[in-house]
């Protein structure tokens, strides 16, 4: 008799974006006359810069000849997008070679994906508040969840526990939902940590392109010796605007062995098996951001990101509410007023302010009492909703 994968019987019964948006719709459905900022979901407002749209057009045109047209490509990414991405990482001095590189539809896929070369023996650490990929996958494959507390007293950036054994750790800096950025000094007490236990860092840069303090790392890499301990995942969703087009790459370095098995290696094999690689138009689309004028554009859209975050973080700070994040990441992590649970801020703010945000909770027991504002709305949308949330408080 067949039988099911029973660790999915132990996830929670809806995923967090899931349910608030279930919470907001039926607000609306019940209030239609009311307009709804929706402030949650991070996803970008901003359309495509005019250097991708171009090199997507163009690639179009290319399909549409019998001489230029593309079939199947190679699974890890065509040769022109792996050496614009090395060639990216060169500029904040890291040497990638490409067989190094993996392009594929996002870092949450190969977030998850990344355990089919990982033994579901492994024990997995995972720092509380965290994004809710890293949790379930694990779950679904029953592995051993430890968590790091990341709290007030720490910034949200929590450190090695050297009592602790991990095999698998999972970082992410910029963090989501925290906004928290390591230093570089933190990372390598990380890079430290792993190779005393053994195990593998999972770094999720997804938000590098929003540092601008020049003392954080764009990439766990810029780290002596983690190239021996750590793989980096990075999406160009929030980057340049991929959430619906859909490109990432994962950098698996050559140097990282388990067992004396590179897992580079691995990896390669996973990807051949499993993934028939991102479409062409998509890739030359995604080369197009790594150029001079793409470069340019994307800056310009990020900076405008910035200015709601800063909108955002002037009326918390009016208010008087701790936060983090904002700066160094487009996540502002507020603690809710007067020590409320999440999930009855989240329905407070809904009903006096009409301004969806993300409950704390969604993200681990840490959050409980904190909330995700994100700044990929409209400047008016971003600053109506910051006059909202103000007057709604002062009530």
């Amino acid at each position: 008799m067949i039988k099911i994968n029973e660790n999915y019987l132990n996830l929670k019964e809806n995923y967090l974006f899931a349910e608030t948006a279930g919470r907001i719709n039926a607000f609306q459905k019940a209030n239609p006359d009311k307009k709804v900022i929706k402030m949650g979901i991070g996803d970008v407002t901003l359309p495509l810069c005019k250097a991708v749209t171009d090199a997507m057009t163009e690639a179009v045109a290319e399909m549409s000849e019998k001489e230029s047209f593309r079939g199947y490509g190679p699974e890890q990414g065509y040769e022109f997008l792996q050496s614009a991405i090395a060639d990216y990482y060169a500029g904040f001095g890291v040497k990638l070679e490409n067989n190094e590189i993996f392009v594929s539809d996002g870092a949450k896929s190969d977030l998850g994906n990344i355990l089919d070369i990982l033994s579901k023996d492994n024990k997995v650490l995972i720092p509380d508040p965290v994004y809710p990929v890293y949790v379930d996958t694990n779950i679904m494959d029953g592995r051993e969840i430890i968590f790091a507390d990341a709290n007030e007293e720490n910034c949200f950036l929590p450190m090695p526990d050297y009592d602790k054994d991990a095999d698998i750790i999972y970082l992410c800096s910029p963090n989501n939902p925290t906004g928290a950025a390591y230093s570089r000094d933190q990372l390598a007490e990380w890079v430290k940590y792993a190779k005393a236990k053994n195990a593998v860092i999972l770094f999720d840069s997804a938000y590098e392109c929003f540092i601008v303090d020049d003392n954080l790392p764009r990439s766990i890499f810029t780290v002596p010796g983690a190239k021996e301990c750590a793989i980096e995942f990075c999406s160009l969703s929030k980057t340049a605007g991929f959430t619906g087009t859909r490109c990432g790459y994962t950098v698996v370095p050559q140097e990282l062995e388990v067992s004396g098995v590179k897992l580079n290696k691995l990896w390669l094999r996973r990807q051949t098996t499993k993934f028939n690689g991102v479409s062409y138009i998509v890739q030359r689309g995604a080369q197009a951001v790594f150029s001079e004028e793409g470069q340019k554009q994307i800056k310009e859209n990020i900076g405008y990101y910035r200015k709601n975050a800063e909108i955002i973080t002037t009326a918390l700070d009016e208010l008087g509410i701790f936060y983090t994040g904002g700066k160094n990441s487009p996540y502002i992590w507020l603690k809710c007023p007067d020590g409320a649970d999440s999930w009855d801020f989240f329905d407070f703010l809904l009903k006096e302010a009409n301004v969806a945000g993300t409950p704390g909770a969604g993200f681990g027991e840490n959050g409980k009492n904190y909330f995700r504002l994100t700044a990929f709305s409209t400047h008016e949308n971003t600053a109506e909703a910051m006059e909202r949330l103000k007057a709604a408080l002062k009530k």
